[in-house]
């Protein structure tokens, strides 16, 4: 089974990759109960569908080890949860099964009230099962996206938070030269269905996009 039979996609930016029987969540939010619990919970920055403690709860275990941005530690530690990494862009790092993580800039150019550069938050590249995976968080298309290389990313498509535009979401994947694009961040608060196939058309001939139908989207 190829690891994209193994990736889930939620609400907003949650995603869910089962690996060699590990759990990895990043930014989960609105999910189902008596969901997997995590081994690792990567989280890209402090906003309430991003850090959500409700969520964090369904999944969580004394175990489970997570890596947030500064600004998130103290809030998990109030939570009481023990076993964190605090991570900024260009954090380097590796856990069990040759997983290795990669933090890269998230932040806005031009809506620099929601997602400010100055806050260091992060979107993590894993390397799981030799492709390079890159969870973008909730980016604008910016100038680091040229610098890096991946197998498989997941975009935004919301326009009011997080891309100018559908048209910036598709020039993005080609910075970063993935080769299999999946939308995610939208049809909830904002972005609507049609965004995705309008995404899907902008890259035809150029890249794969899948477009996986989030659970719980309402």
């Amino acid at each position: 089974m190829e690891i994209l039979d193994r990736i889930t996609r939620y609400s907003q930016s949650a995603i869910k990759i089962e690996t060699n029987g590990i759990i990895i969540w990043l930014d989960p939010y609105k999910l189902p109960d008596n969901e997997d619990k995590a081994d690792y919970i990567f989280i890209t920055h402090s906003h309430f569908d991003h850090l959500s403690f409700e969520d964090i709860e369904k999944i969580a275990t004394d175990k489970t080890h997570f890596f947030a941005p500064y600004d998130c530690i103290p809030k998990l530690a109030d939570a009481g949860y023990k076993k964190f990494t605090s991570v900024e862009p260009g954090t380097k790092d590796e856990i069990e099964d040759n997983i290795l993580i990669e933090t890269v800039p998230m932040y806005n150019i031009n809506k620099t009230t929601y997602h400010p550069r100055g806050n260091k938050w992060v979107g993590y590249i894993l390397t799981i099962e030799g492709k390079r995976i890159y969870h973008t968080g909730d980016t604008e298309r910016i100038p680091e996206m040229k610098d890096v290389n991946c197998d498989i990313v997941f975009m935004p498509l919301g326009q009011t938070y997080t891309m100018d535009s559908v048209e910036d979401a598709a020039e993005a994947v080609l910075d970063v030269k993935a080769k299999i694009a999946i939308p995610f961040h939208y049809g909830l608060y904002e972005g609507k269905e049609e965004d995705a196939l309008k995404f899907r058309e902008l890259l035809e001939g150029k890249v794969k996009v899948i477009i996986k139908r989030s659970y719980n989207v309402s």
